[in-house]
């Protein structure tokens, strides 16, 4: 998938939604890109907690050390395997839940991208599973795991947030890492469940999806 998201929905409707107990004061941000700061649900002693941390783990290879490179970011599991991840996932401490309503990808011609935001139909406010962790070089971040795009999304992009339904989440919180592996490698929620909105933005915009101009959607819910 691409990396953006946003979540149009109130703080009160986020909390109770997600059955938080602690709440800090926050804003909601109008819209999430890796380095930004999006909301994310976690569990610790029994209390479900709301924290704003920016998205992405730091991520340095060999050739940018050589370089003295600083790290980037990578806010995206695709690859439960990968190294950087291999102490993450097995741990239920470290998992958490992304807070968002929509997520885009870039549509169009290269050069003049649009934004195409995809949400689901019946669930206002999504879960999208994610895990999160202090960082040396960071300090705390998230990122969110990936899977295999349905139909509707994948003429933009192959890969999709893993969604969970709100009664799966204590699952995601408290599982083993066979579920972690079962939820990213399951089929992906159906087409039928979403709608996707077509916009006239430009892909840097920072135009949400509730501020979005709307084009004709050229695309079939299969």
């Amino acid at each position: 998938m691409s990396r953006l998201f946003s979540i149009t929905r109130s703080l009160e409707e986020i909390v109770e939604h997600f059955a938080v107990d602690i709440v800090p004061p926050v804003e909601v941000p109008s819209e999430t890109i890796e380095g930004t700061y999006g909301l994310i649900v976690i569990e610790k002693d029994g209390l479900r907690r709301l924290k704003l941390l920016p998205w992405g783990f730091p991520r340095q290879t060999t050739e940018m050390r050589r370089g003295a490179e600083l790290p980037s970011r990578i806010g995206l599991v695709a690859d439960l395997t990968n190294r950087l991840w291999e102490n993450t996932v097995v741990d239920p401490q470290y998992r958490c839940l992304i807070a968002m309503t929509h997520f885009a990808n870039p549509d169009g011609e290269k050069g003049s991208k649009t934004r195409t935001w995809f949400s689901l139909i019946r669930q206002p406010i999504v879960a999208w599973a994610g895990f999160c962790r202090n960082t040396r070089e960071f300090g705390p971040v998230f990122a969110g795991m990936t899977g295999d795009a349905n139909d509707l999304i994948r003429p933009l992009n192959d890969r999709m947030p893993v969604l969970l339904k709100p009664d799966e989440y204590d699952r995601w919180f408290h599982g083993r890492v066979e579920d972690v592996i079962e939820f990213q490698f399951r089929e992906p929620r159906p087409s039928e469940d979403f709608e996707a909105l077509e916009t006239r933005d430009r892909w840097r915009s920072g135009i949400p999806p509730n501020k979005a101009i709307h084009r004709r959607s050229s695309r079939t819910m299969l």
